[in-house]
């Protein structure tokens, strides 16, 4: 069984809705023990990242979380999902957040008035290095973005896939060991979206 934490960032019934069509079975949870028990861990949302730590604080839902990465569980974050699994965000004045992945998380900046913030939209994904998540999915594939933030890891061995944007070449597939983070939409990605679920799905977290 997956499950997909719920920590009141949205966006959750979509993923499950993607999960269904491909007949994998997932829950929807915000309860602690469930993410424990779990089989594999999918860490969406949407939102901000202020709100984000204050609801994972308030559920109590760091712990488990950090706990199934230390059982090697399979975990994939996704969105906002991705980015407070780094040390620091500059959203909302900056945030502390969860330290999973060395980095931060920056604003997209751009002096180029027609480019509009937030990303929201179909872009590229180059892919850095193979990963089991990315099997059969080719290079300069398009992912649906929205976002206005993104990740910059401390480390170039955690990036796995990169995306242009606003002058800026980020990190949009990120991750280590049983690990797996995209900046990206993969249940709003059409059949390529799917194919990473479906690949996730079937992962046993080794790379």
């Amino acid at each position: 069984m997956i499950a997909i934490v719920d920590y009141h960032a949205g966006n959750l019934v979509s993923v499950q809705l993607a999960l269904s069509y491909l007949g994998v079975p997932s829950v929807i949870t915000r309860d602690p023990e469930v993410v424990a028990k779990a089989d594999r861990v999918i860490f969406p949302g949407v939102g901000a990242a202020g709100a984000a730590m204050r609801h994972l604080a308030e559920l109590h839902l760091a712990e488990p979380l950090r706990q199934a990465l230390a059982d090697r569980k399979p975990f994939l974050g996704i969105c906002l999902g991705t980015q407070v699994i780094f040390a620091h965000s500059a959203e909302d004045g900056g945030v502390d957040c969860l330290r999973i992945l060395p980095g931060d998380v920056r604003r997209f900046q751009s002096a180029d008035p027609l480019c509009k913030i937030p990303e929201m939209g179909w872009n590229t994904v180059e892919i850095r290095r193979r990963h089991p998540l990315l099997e059969g999915i080719e290079d300069a594939t398009e992912f649906y973005f929205v976002h206005s933030y993104y990740p910059v890891p401390a480390d170039d061995a955690l990036i796995i896939g990169t995306t242009g944007y606003a002058g800026v070449q980020f990190a949009s597939v990120v991750g280590r060991d049983n690990l797996v983070a995209v900046q990206f939409h993969p249940e709003r990605s059409g059949r390529y979206g799917l194919q990473l679920l479906r690949n996730f799905a079937e992962w046993e977290g080794v790379c």
